[in-house]
């Protein structure tokens, strides 16, 4: 694998808001061609000229075939970034039914699955894949079940296919904290002595550590080539990197 890459088409999930929105805007800003999907249609980035696709990750029977159908005029990718992603409700295991985490788990893991299973079908060149993954998935924090379940198996979903496609690099990469409707839902959330990061993150939001999506993703942009210096498979964060 080469340790420089020019990122010459970018294909991202999750586009509608947050980080994935600011993502995509930072590399149409570039001049770099964008694929962006998800369930709502980000009006302002397709005037800037994202190539858009409407799939719901939580319905694989309906999106598949759609995205099946884009992705066979897509070409090359040089980055394929996985971004799309549900929180769940903050609340003990105990709390949780079954359905609810199988819920998340198809979000933030199996849908990832089928998702790279198309994109890398018909020997697709594709440089570069980085999921976006969390602290949460190591972290194991009190209240953050699904998430950090589904977080955790996902840093291992990449490891696996690293090693199955050793022309392609993967990463799974923490962004650190990003100001989203996520975080909105957290930060209001009431005080709760049960689950600790929520103080945390109340007093981040609205500060230099809690970037909102498009800020957060410039500083991205300038990381993912360096992932490539690293060992396909791995899990990186951000405030390491930037360290």
């Amino acid at each position: 694998m080469k340790q420089k890459i020019k990122y010459k088409k970018v294909l991202i999930t999750g586009v509608s808001s947050g980080l994935g929105y600011g993502l995509a805007q930072s590399f149409l800003e570039q001049g770099i061609k964008v694929l962006g999907c998800s369930r709502r249609m980000p009006k302002g980035l397709i005037q800037q000229g994202l190539n858009f696709c409407a799939l719901d990750f939580s319905d694989r029977a309906s999106s598949l075939p759609i995205m099946r159908q884009w992705i066979s005029r897509a070409g090359a990718i040089d980055l394929l970034i996985l971004n799309a992603g549900v929180l769940g409700a903050i609340k003990d295991m105990q709390a949780s039914s079954t359905e609810e985490l199988k819920a998340t788990m198809e979000v933030n893991l199996w849908a990832n699955k089928w998702f790279l299973d198309a994109c890398l079908s018909e020997d697709r060149p594709i440089q570069q894949v980085v999921g976006i993954s969390s602290g949460a998935s190591l972290s194991g924090s009190r209240g953050w079940n699904g998430y950090s379940l589904s977080k955790a198996a996902f840093n291992m979903l990449i490891k696996l296919y690293a090693g199955e496609c050793p022309n392609t690099h993967f990463t799974a990469l923490a962004p650190g904290l990003v100001d989203t409707a996520m975080q909105d839902y957290l930060t209001n959330l009431p005080a709760d002595e049960r689950y600790s990061p929520l103080e945390v993150l109340k007093k981040a939001k609205g500060t230099d550590d809690m970037p909102n999506g498009y800020r957060c993703a410039q500083k991205l942009i300038t990381i993912f080539p360096k992932l490539l210096n690293f060992e396909s498979g791995g899990y990186s964060d951000i405030r390491k990197l930037e360290g």
